[in-house]
C-alpha cells in the first residue's frame, strides 16, 4: 500500500507572473482554497501519511502548510532558479526510502486519478489520458505493451502518440533509484532537466506502465489559458462528481430545463452580499457574454432581471413605448400574452392575429401597418412560440420593420441560445430571454438585450411601472455593475456556468443537437400514429405541440403521471379547441433520451388501446 507522496513545487510560475508575484502557483485559489490544498486533501483521504513537498520559488509560503498538515515535510531547492523538476526531485533522495506517488504541485485533478494509481496491479506508472488540446502538453509514446518509450512536447520527437501526460505517476523506490542515478550523470550536461527526461532515460531498463483514462477532469496549471480552463471548464466537473451525481429527470417541458450537474453545483458557494464588487464581476460576466451571443457589445447590452421570462418582455412592453401605437402578433398563447401586457398598461396596440401553424403573411402585415391609424413606433413578434413549436421569420419581419422605421421587440425566449440570432443584421431592438431553456440554467434570471442607443432614447418616458423599468435597471448597472433589487444570487453563479458550457459546447452546435433529438421525436410519433401541429418547414425543432391520441380511455394526467414516475415529464397543450400535449427537446438531453421517451410512449399507447 502507498503511503508516500512527494510534490514537485519548486518552480517560479513565470508565466502567469502576475498571480505569482506574491504566492506560488500551487497557492493559486479555486473555490477559496489553495490548489495545493485539494491536492493535499485528496491524499489525505487516500491513506497517504507522507508528503514531502520539493520546495523552491516563495519557499516559506509552503512551509506554512507543516503548521496545518503534520504530515508534510518540506526540503528546498536552492538552484531552484537554475535548474528543473528532475534536480528538485533529486534533492529529496535523504526524505524517501519507500515507494511513492509523484505529483506537481499545479495540478487539479478528480481523487479517482489517485485511486485507481494507488491500487494499480504494477509498481511503477504514468497516469496519462486523452489528448486535452490544452496547449503545451506533454505527448506520450508508448510501446506494444503500453510501456513508456518516449515523452516529448514536440510531437514530431515522437513515432506515435498514445497519450498525454497528467503528471501523477507511482514510482516504485528501485525506479526512483535508478531516475537519481541516471540524473546524477545528466546533470553534469544539462542541470534544468525535468523528471519526465529522466522517466524516458530509466524506460529501457524499468518497466514504466502507461495507464490511459479517457473521461478524467483534469488541468496543469501553467499560463492563463490553463488557469481560466481549469476555473471554468475543469473544476466544475470535478466538484459535480465528487460530491456525487445528483438524480436525473428529463424534463421534456418547454423550460425549466434539464440541467447538468455542474451547474447545478455551481450554486454552492460561500454566502456573499451581492453588493459586493465580487459578485458585481459575476453579473458583469453574465450580461456581457449574452450579449455576445447574438450582438456586439459595444452597440448593444444585456439588462438583468431577477424574475421569469415574463417579467422581461413586461419590462420592454412597460418601460419603451411611449405615446405612438404597437403592432403585436399574436400567433400563440405567448404572442396573447403581450396583448395582455399591453393592455394592463394601457398601451396604445394593434393586435396582428396570425395562424398558429402557418408562416406570417407579410404581405398582410405590411397591409396591417400601412392602414394602422397613427404612428407605429414598435412591433412585437415571439421568435420560438412556445405554444406550438411555430419559429417566425422575424429575420424578414425586421426588413419589414426597417423599411417603416419600426423597433423590433423579440421574444426569445425558446429560442435564444439555440437557434442562431443577430440582432444588428435582423434589426431587433430589443430581445428578451431567460436562463432556465436553451440556455440549461435555473429558473430566476431573465434578460433584455437592447440596442444602446434605442435604450437612451426611452430615458425621458414616463416609467409605468418600477421593479421592471428597463432604463433605470440599465442606468444603475452601468453605474454601479449591481441590480437596483436583491438579485437571486446562487441562480445569477449557476446562469455563469451554464453560460461557459453553452460557449465551449456552441450555440451551432447546441441546435444540432436539438435537432437530432427533434427528429428522434418526429419520426418516432410518426410510426406510432401521431401526428404533430406545425409542418416542418415552419417548425423550430425545440417544441412540438403533438395531436393527443384518440379512444375515451386516453387522458392526459394519467400519461403525464405515467412519465413522471419513470424520470420522464411532459406539458400539457395550450391552444384552445385543440388537444394537444407538448414536448420539448431542450437542456441536455441527447436523441438517446427521445428515444427511451418514445419506447416509453410505446408503452403507454398500448396499455390504453387494450
Amino acid at each position: 500500500m502507498i503511503r508516500t507522496a512527494v510534490i514537485v513545487a519548486a518552480g517560479l510560475g513565470s508565466r502567469m507572473c502576475e498571480r505569482t508575484v506574491d504566492r506560488p502557483k500551487g497557492f493559486l485559489e479555486i473555490d477559496n482554497k489553495p490548489i495545493i490544498e485539494h491536492s493535499i486533501s485528496k491524499l489525505l483521504e487516500m491513506g497517504i501519511d507522507k508528503i514531502v513537498i520539493g520546495t523552491g520559488y516563495l519557499s516559506e509560503v509552503y512551509e506554512q502548510l507543516t503548521l496545518k498538515y503534520p504530515q508534510i515535510k518540506c526540503v528546498y531547492n536552492q538552484k531552484y532558479q537554475s535548474t528543473g523538476s528532475m534536480y528538485t526531485l533529486y534533492g529529496l533522495r535523504d526524505h524517501i526510502c519507500e515507494d511513492f506517488v509523484l505529483l506537481e504541485s499545479d495540478l487539479i485533478y478528480e481523487k479517482n486519478a489517485l485511486r485507481i494509481l494507488i491500487e494499480h496491479q504494477k509498481a511503477d506508472v504514468v497516469l496519462a489520458s486523452e489528448l486535452t488540446y490544452s496547449g503545451d502538453e506533454v505527448f506520450i509514446e508508448t510501446d506494444e505493451n503500453y510501456d513508456l518509450v518516449n515523452m516529448s512536447k514536440r510531437q514530431e520527437d515522437l513515432n506515435s502518440i498514445y497519450a498525454e501526460l497528467i503528471g501523477i505517476t507511482k514510482l516504485s523506490y528501485s525506479a526512483f533509484q535508478k531516475m537519481c542515478t541516471y540524473a546524477e550523470m545528466a546533470f553534469e550536461v544539462k542541470p534544468n532537466i525535468d523528471y519526465e527526461y529522466a522517466l524516458v532515460g530509466i524506460s529501457k531498463d524499468v518497466d514504466l506502465y502507461v495507464h490511459k483514462l479517457n473521461d478524467l477532469a483534469w488541468c496543469e496549471v501553467d499560463d492563463e489559458n490553463h488557469w481560466n480552463r481549469a476555473v471554468d471548464a475543469v473544476y466544475p466537473i470535478i466538484k459535480a462528481r465528487e460530491m456525487g451525481p445528483v438524480k436525473r429527470n428529463i424534463l421534456l417541458n418547454p423550460g425549466p430545463a434539464t440541467t447538468t450537474d455542474t451547474v447545478k453545483y455551481a450554486q454552492i458557494v460561500p454566502d456573499i452580499c451581492p453588493r459586493e464588487k465580487e459578485f458585481g464581476q459575476v453579473m458583469e460576466f453574465i450580461s456581457t457574454e449574452l450579449t455576445k451571443c447574438i450582438a456586439d457589445p459595444n452597440e448593444y447590452t444585456t439588462v438583468l432581471f431577477g424574475g421569469s421570462g415574463t417579467a422581461a418582455v413586461e419590462s420592454i412592453l412597460g418601460s419603451v413605448i411611449d405615446q405612438d401605437a404597437v403592432v403585436i402578433i399574436n400567433n400563440g398563447a405567448y404572442g396573447k400574452r403581450m396583448c395582455q401586457m399591453a393592455e394592463v398598461y394601457g398601451l396604445n396596440y394593434l393586435e396582428y392575429k396570425s395562424p398558429i401553424a402557418d408562416a406570417i403573411d407579410l404581405e398582410a402585415l405590411e397591409a396591417f401597418i400601412q392602414n394602422s391609424f397613427g404612428k407605429v413606433s414598435h412591433l412585437a413578434i415571439v421568435h420560438n412560440e412556445t405554444t406550438t413549436g411555430l419559429l417566425n421569420d422575424i429575420e424578414a419581419v425586421g426588413e419589414l420593420c426597417k423599411k417603416y422605421h419600426i423597433m423590433m421587440i423579440v421574444d426569445a425566449m425558446s429560442s435564444f441560445a439555440a437557434i442562431p440570432i443577430d440582432m444588428k443584421q435582423m434589426n431587433i431592438s430589443y430581445l428578451a430571454a431567460s436562463s432556465n431553456k436553451n440556455l440549461q440554467g435555473m429558473a430566476g434570471v431573465s434578460f433584455v438585450i437592447a440596442h444602446k442607443d434605442h435604450l437612451e432614447g426611452t430615458r425621458q418616458i414616463k416609467p409605468r411601472n418600477l421593479y421592471l423599468h428597463l432604463y433605470a435597471q440599465y442606468h444603475h448597472f452601468v453605474i454601479t455593475k449591481q441590480m437596483r433589487f436583491t438579485p437571486p444570487v446562487q441562480t445569477l453563479y449557476a446562469l455563469k456556468q451554464a453560460i461557459i458550457e453553452t460557449k465551449r459546447e456552441g450555440i451551432t452546435n447546441r441546435y444540432e443537437r436539438y435537432s437530432k433529438s427533434w427528429e428522434t421525436l418526429i419520426e418516432g410519433i410518426a410510426q406510432l400514429g401521431l401526428t404533430h401541429l406545425v409542418p416542418k418547414n415552419h417548425h423550430s425543432k425545440i417544441i412540438t405541440s403533438i395531436i393527443e391520441p384518440s379512444g375515451s380511455n386516453y387522458d392526459f394526467d394519467e400519461m403525464h403521471n405515467f412519465f413522471y414516475s419513470r424520470g420522464f415529464t411532459i406539458y400539457p397543450g395550450k391552444l384552445d379547441k385543440l388537444n394537444t400535449f407538448r414536448v420539448a427537446n431542450i437542456g441536455d438531453v441527447t436523441y438517446k433520451d427521445m428515444e427511451e421517451f418514445i419506447h416509453l410512449l410505446e408503452q403507454y399507447l398500448k396499455r390504453i388501446n387494450r
